[in-house]
């Protein structure tokens, strides 16, 4: 067991958690990171399956992100572009198959129009709202109790429209079905990405990727911080206390920090220090018994966080055969069983990769069939889109973190119907010494990478600034 003294101790060797102890090691303060997994990159894992380099976590960056980007400069990672030549598909309502160019699904007038209407809709709360206090707006209340769902029929009465502009958001981006979670919980998904616009706009939100995969940031990062990285490691227990003049309380939240100290018990090693940075997602802080408990708010606040489902599908092929009938491999289908296709293919590979989404409700139909029937239910659903040749992939792997033991869920953390409004003022409210980081409670780049960095490096420099007010252990 490692006995060790840091000023920071970090609970999770993710993007946020690394990001933070990176800068906190850059101002001058001593770190320990924890890491419940044998390995760091927490949401993000890049592994060889069965010889192909798959994604089997986070990936995508986008022109907005711009945090991730500066990181990726600063460690000298690269990028490259998604493969987007050649035209989409889209299977509609109907059933039907159709080939398309350009942004707008090939729909008839009326549900284009209903489309266009409710995009600028949502356009114009992102930009009203914003991604910062969604719930101190005053339609925060009236938006947070309708679903987003019953929201979008509130404004349309064209139901394939409806379920084409929920797509992006809910199958797409929070992996719930759309009456699961609030309007303003969309909003907030939206004004994340700096509008509604540019999640439907699949050649931004999902614009380049990182050469070698997108783990390698919080490996190069755990490289630099060297044996302060404990892997294999859960964290247990948490004894805290705050100020001694303000007492030893639960309700202490950090006014003053000059009396906090923090012992964090994990599998591997014991730290004592000045704070703790909780850098998992919501849903596990419950994994942790913390001493004395947290207030009364956090326990509520918690309980009403959760992450969504999806079966992230990769199909590996030993060329990119959608390319040659002058396909992009882009494809959606809000009925279809995979609702999102993508060409995925790797940096200077031969092979053709492809990967599609499985989302919320679909995603428990799938895991009620066995291995087998689930991948050819599954295959036979991206055959509907791109032909008979993708019923026969070299590799097939399927990404469920829904079974991941240290993230049970993807991508991240939402607020069930009512929550946000409720309960988000408070949920970067530090509690005596202990304070939270990650993707899943960012503003801007909510629930991506570039989320996590910016809450990694928020948060270090909440604790630089209290730091200079405390004395050290």
């Amino acid at each position: 067991m490692l006995e060790l003294d840091r000023d920071v101790v970090i609970v999770g060797a993710g993007p946020a958690g690394l990001t933070a102890a990176r800068e906190l090691r850059k101002a001058g303060l001593s770190v320990a990171v924890l890491e419940a997994r044998d390995r760091v990159g927490g949401r993000t894992w890049t592994d060889t399956i069965d010889g192909a380099l798959l994604e089997i976590g986070g990936q995508w960056v986008s022109p907005d992100q711009t945090a991730l980007l500066e990181l990726l400069d600063e460690l000298g990672l690269q990028t490259y572009s998604r493969y987007r030549k050649g035209q989409s598909v889209y299977i509609g309502a109907d059933g039907r198959r159709t080939l398309y160019s350009g942004d707008s699904f090939p729909v008839s007038e009326a549900t284009a129009a209903e489309m266009d209407k409710l995009t600028a809709l949502l356009d114009s709360l992102a930009a009203e709202i914003g991604a910062t206090e969604p719930w101190a707006h005053p339609k925060a209340r009236e938006l947070d109790t309708i679903s987003f769902h019953h929201w979008l029929r509130e404004h349309s009465a064209d139901e394939e429209a409806c379920n084409n502009i929920g797509l992006f958001i809910a199958g797409g981006m929070l992996t719930k079905p759309a009456h699961a979670f609030s309007a303003l919980q969309a909003v907030l998904m939206a004004a994340s990405a700096g509008s509604f616009t540019h999640l439907t706009d699949e050649d931004f939100i999902l614009d380049k990727r990182v050469v070698g995969g997108m783990q390698q940031v919080s490996l190069l990062q755990a490289a630099e911080l060297g044996d302060d990285v404990v892997l294999s490691s859960p964290v247990r227990t948490i004894n805290w206390e705050g100020d001694a003049g303000g007492g030893t309380t639960a309700e202490n939240t950090g006014g003053d920090v000059a009396g906090q100290r923090v012992t964090v018990v994990s599998d591997r090693a014991t730290v004592n220090a000045r704070f703790v940075i909780m850098a998992v997602p919501p849903n596990l802080y419950s994994r942790v018994s913390f001493n004395p408990p947290l207030p009364r708010r956090q326990h509520q606040m918690h309980q009403h966080q959760s992450l969504g489902l999806v079966i992230k599908v990769h199909a590996v092929y030993s060329t990119p055969f959608w390319r040659e009938d002058g396909l992009s491999g882009t494809c959606f289908g809000a009925d279809a069983l995979v609702q999102e296709v993508y060409d995925n293919t790797n940096h200077a590979d031969p092979r053709g990769t492809l990967v599609g989404f499985v989302s919320d409700e679909k995603a428990d139909a799938m895991f009620e069939l066995s291995a087998g029937e689930r991948r050819q239910a599954i295959l036979a659903s991206i055959a509907d889109f791109l032909g008979e040749e993708a019923l026969e992939p070299e590799v097939y792997y399927e990404s469920d973190w829904g079974s991941e033991e240290w993230t049970r869920g993807a991508y991240a953390a939402s607020y069930d119907l009512g929550g946000l409004h409720r309960y988000g003022k408070d949920q970067l409210a530090p509690v005596g010494p202990i304070h939270w980081a990650c993707s899943d409670l960012a503003a801007e780049g909510y629930q991506h990478v570039d989320g996590a960095v910016r809450m990694g490096r928020r948060t270090a420099a909440r604790i630089v600034a209290a730091a200079d007010r405390t004395p050290a252990v």
